[in-house]
């Protein structure tokens, strides 16, 4: 009760401070890419519960079928989405997903409904609590689109990216305090601050 009562305060207090950021940002897209403004994919929430997780639009809508993760080389990005990636500026839609209980502001990243399958019994306990903005995994991955980048960033990611992201989720599933959550919360944002140029 204590972690919502948190969340729904500092995503609320979140949304009114950067408003200004959220309404430029959304009109740069809405002027260099069009309608729609936002990118809403479908993933497996808490009890693995489908929601609509949002995202500011940082890519151009592909003709044919897609893969799940992009890198930075993918041709749809465009440069506007490169450096609201960079600064996680496309991700700020979600505090909104916060408000609404779907997601925490830290917790495991929420997947992909037909990634669920590749958990391993153990793994569902991830399941039990909200997905989040932040985990370590995010800190860690905070690079993810230069991990990426080739010609399969779905079978990359799953070389490069997955066992780790999946201990990194279950570590913050044993090890989740409120203490945790703001230690994360102050890593994410010293991580975004002290990017390299």
């Amino acid at each position: 009760m204590a972690k919502r009562t948190f969340d729904l305060m500092a995503s609320i207090i979140g949304l009114i401070i950067f408003s200004p950021i959220l309404l430029v940002t959304a009109f740069v897209i809405l002027i260099t890419l069009g309608l729609p403004i936002l990118y809403s994919p479908t993933r497996a929430g808490r009890f693995n519960k489908p929601f609509i997780v949002r995202k500011f639009r940082s890519m151009r809508i592909a003709d044919g079928p897609t893969s799940h993760h992009s890198g930075d080389d993918d041709p749809r990005v465009t440069t506007v989405g490169r450096w609201m990636r960079k600064f996680k500026i496309d991700e700020l839609p979600q505090l909104w997903n916060v408000v609404k209980g779907e997601m925490s502001l830290v917790g495991p990243r929420p997947e992909t409904p037909d990634y669920i399958k590749h958990y391993s019994p153990e793994q569902h306990v991830i399941l039990d609590v909200r997905p989040g903005i932040t985990d370590y995994a995010s800190i860690e991955f905070r690079d993810l689109g230069t991990l990426l980048e080739g010609d399969d960033p779905d079978k990359l990611y799953f070389a490069k990216v997955w066992d780790r992201k999946m201990e990194l989720r279950m570590k913050y599933v044993q090890e989740r305090t409120f203490w945790v959550d703001l230690k994360l919360i102050s890593l994410t944002l010293t991580a975004i601050v002290r990017r390299p140029n």
